[in-house]
């Protein structure tokens, strides 16, 4: 299984550019969708599950044509939105039953099956009779999967699944993104590297409706090796520090001087040390040089 997206653009009335002749191209597993607020990445989401239409451009999924054939994807689309409304007083099970009939299950049978294994994929079986509206933000998120997966979806969407979580829920949710996303062609939109550096085999970073960077955690990080230098200052010197060279990040230490991180293809100066670079130096090379790295 394939998507495939070719020379995707999108402006709207007020004319923003959410998508700038976006080209990508997404297999089987995670993957994941790095950028900022505003960089497009929702825009995206919701062109690929056939929410929008794009200006130009083409999108296939599994040999179908996306943008001609919408009723097709939608058989086999799982989506959850960044905000997905509120859910009446009715517990899981029950709510999962009426989805599941909506979803054409029509027999009583098949939909128990189906219901008790989203339940226990989303660890929330044990939980299946408290009314959804009472979850907790991370239950919430971990039943809208659970909600998707009744008609065993082969592209799976998920927008900013993240966002408000605690540490707890957002690991419980995490895992189980990584136990469907085996099976599954999953795109993971976020703002935060950290939800992807473990869980997804491909990443893309987005910016200005354009793809800077695409490749698995690892290539695009051994890309900058040699490139990423560190030095301690004092936060003072920070101003001058990003005038004189290219600091894409900073962070304070317990005296509150400034560890900071270089993009350089050479020493910057004697002062700097080399450093293995991160994912999270990827994505700050890529949005503050707008540039493709590999």
């Amino acid at each position: 299984m394939k998507l495939k997206i070719t020379n995707l653009s999108k402006t709207y009335k007020n004319g923003v550019k959410a998508l700038d002749n976006l080209n990508l191209e997404i297999g089987t597993g995670m993957f994941g969708l790095l950028g900022p607020n505003g960089a497009g990445k929702s825009s995206l989401m919701r062109t690929i599950a056939t929410l929008q239409k794009p200006d130009s451009g083409m999108i296939e999924f599994d040999g179908i044509n996306t943008l001609k054939d919408q009723m097709e994807l939608r058989k086999i689309l799982g989506y959850l939105p960044q905000e997905f409304g509120v859910y009446p007083s009715m517990s899981a099970e029950d709510l999962l039953h009426y989805f599941a009939q909506l979803k054409g299950i029509a027999s009583k049978t098949e939909r128990a099956t189906i219901v008790k294994q989203v339940l226990e994929v989303t660890n929330l079986y044990e939980v299946r009779m408290k009314d959804v509206n009472g979850y907790s933000g991370g239950m919430k998120q971990r039943f809208g999967i659970a909600q998707l997966l009744l008609n065993n979806p082969k592209l799976i969407i998920v927008d900013e699944p993240t966002a408000g979580l605690d540490p707890a829920e957002r690991h419980r949710f995490l895992n189980v993104l990584r136990e469907i996303g085996t099976n599954h062609t999953v795109i993971f939109s976020t703002h935060i590297v950290d939800d992807v550096k473990e869980l997804c085999n491909e990443i893309a970073i987005l910016n200005g409706g354009k793809i800077l960077t695409q490749g698995t955690p690892q290539s695009t990080t051994d890309a900058l090796n040699g490139q990423i230098w560190t030095k301690v200052i004092e936060r003072e010197g920070l101003e001058q520090y990003e005038t004189d060279f290219n600091v894409i990040s900073s962070n304070y230490n317990q005296d509150n001087s400034l560890n900071i991180r270089v993009y350089s293809k050479e020493q910057p100066n004697e002062s700097f040390v080399a450093v293995a670079p991160q994912l999270e130096d990827v994505y700050f090379v890529a949005l503050k040089n707008d540039s493709i790295l590999c």
